[in-house]
């Protein structure tokens, strides 16, 4: 059985979503207060493109350049039995050392908290960090798991019914953020 959704309404374009990103950044810039140890981690798929805009606008501003890094959850996920029988494993590309480092967890959107879980889990995996720091570009509700962001993009009320999609031109080929619906 496919789910099957529809396009209900546009929240964002291109241009509201780069003014999002400038704004997070200059909050983690306002309110980081080690900036010398701060790297970014992207969750596969669409929090590698937030990461890497996050970490590219911190560095205009502050003229340092950011690392980045990419993380795949996919074995750290809590319903890996449930997702396929042969998962599709992605690379995880950290180049770095996150012991003491305070890490900025970059996705795309924060719904239950599972994600989030696991991505924490899969970082302390790696080493200890001083401190995790977590950007979503839209905060949509519905907690299952008591997780929240510090810096969020926009907060979005959804039904259960609905999804958010949201597409960066890395990913997609195009900038925008659409509340879908499942037909009744």
């Amino acid at each position: 059985m496919t789910d099957t959704l529809v396009k209900k309404t546009r929240i964002l374009d291109a241009d509201r979503i780069r003014r999002m990103i400038d704004r997070m950044a200059h909050e983690i810039a306002e309110r980081q207060k080690d900036l010398k140890e701060l790297c970014f981690v992207g969750i596969r798929t669409r929090g590698v493109p937030l990461a890497t805009r996050l970490a590219a606008r911190l560095t205009d501003l502050l003229q340092k350049p950011f690392p980045v890094g990419t993380f795949d959850i996919t074995l750290y996920r809590d319903d890996l039995s449930l997702v396929a029988p042969q998962p599709l494993l992605k690379k995880t590309e950290i180049d770095f050392d996150v012991n003491g480092r305070t890490l900025v967890l970059c996705d795309d959107v924060l719904y239950t908290g599972r994600t989030i879980r696991a991505a924490l889990d899969g970082i302390i995996d790696l080493g200890r960090p001083r401190a995790i720091r977590l950007a979503v570009l839209i905060d949509r509700g519905h907690r299952e798991i008591p997780i929240e962001a510090n810096y969020v993009g926009k907060s979005v009320p959804t039904a259960q019914r609905e999804v958010i999609k949201v597409m960066f031109e890395e990913t997609d080929g195009a900038d925008e953020v659409w509340i879908m619906e499942r037909p009744n």
